[in-house]
């Protein structure tokens, strides 16, 4: 109810301030780099990327630095790692979803998610959150081979140097019921997986745009997946 009543109050300028961080930060772009490959020895292992800018590399200049990159490079040690990436800067869930259903169906071991930032920043409401998650992990489930699904919670909005507050404290509430909501739907799916990252307060874990993650936190997000990929079932 305090939550409601603060934000009909300072509605207005959350609105204003929206539109101002959405002028003056740099948009940076997709990393060069590879987003398809096989490297690594051992036993095989076929993995997916999908999401959103994070899962995209937004905030390095090449793939190696990014997510996928760097997880690759983790799991790689002990595994011959065929991999892919299908992402896209900007896309909420329901993109994704759209995005996924086009992509050709085939059979991979494990699938890492990225999303939900931009569904906080477009309003999306938490019924059709969950509804959107729920849809995510059937149609991975269908089209993909029933692989382990790993869900990556929607980063600390609420300590990005790009939001100004009030703003930030508001989407950051908004960040941590979504992902309230995702923890949910991995608790109650044996293949489902959510892995929380503590990434530190300190702005050299940012990229230059005060918005993305930089490649200390990518390297922090790569390890903590690469441990949850590899343990025991």
């Amino acid at each position: 109810m305090k939550q409601h009543i603060a934000l009909a109050l300072i509605g207005p300028m959350l609105y204003l301030q929206g539109r101002r961080v959405r002028q003056r930060t740099p948009q940076l772009p997709e990393p060069q780099g590879a987003r398809i490959g096989t490297t690594g020895q051992g036993a095989a292992l076929r993995l997916l990327i999908v999401g959103d800018s994070a899962a995209a590399g937004v905030g390095v200049a090449d793939q190696q630095q990014a997510l996928s990159g760097q997880l690759v490079a983790a799991l790689a040690a002990d595994h011959t790692v065929s991999w892919q990436l299908l992402a896209r800067s900007g896309d909420t869930s329901a993109q994704l979803l759209d995005a996924l259903a086009d992509a050709p169906a085939q059979v991979v071991d494990v699938v890492v998610v990225s999303i939900g930032v931009n569904d906080v920043t477009a309003l999306t409401s938490r019924r059709r959150w969950r509804a959107n998650l729920r849809a995510l992990v059937a149609l991975l489930e269908g089209r993909f081979g029933r692989p382990l699904v790993v869900l990556t919670p929607v980063p600390p909005m609420h300590r990005f140097p790009a939001l100004p507050q009030p703003l930030r404290w508001w989407l950051g509430l908004r960040a941590q019921a979504l992902n309230r909501d995702m923890r949910r739907l991995a608790d109650a799916h044996a293949a489902v997986s959510c892995v929380p990252i503590d990434y530190p307060a300190d702005t050299q874990f940012m990229a230059t745009d005060g918005f993305h993650p930089g490649a200390r936190a990518y390297a922090l997000w790569a390890r903590h997946l690469a441990r949850a990929i590899t343990a025991p079932r």
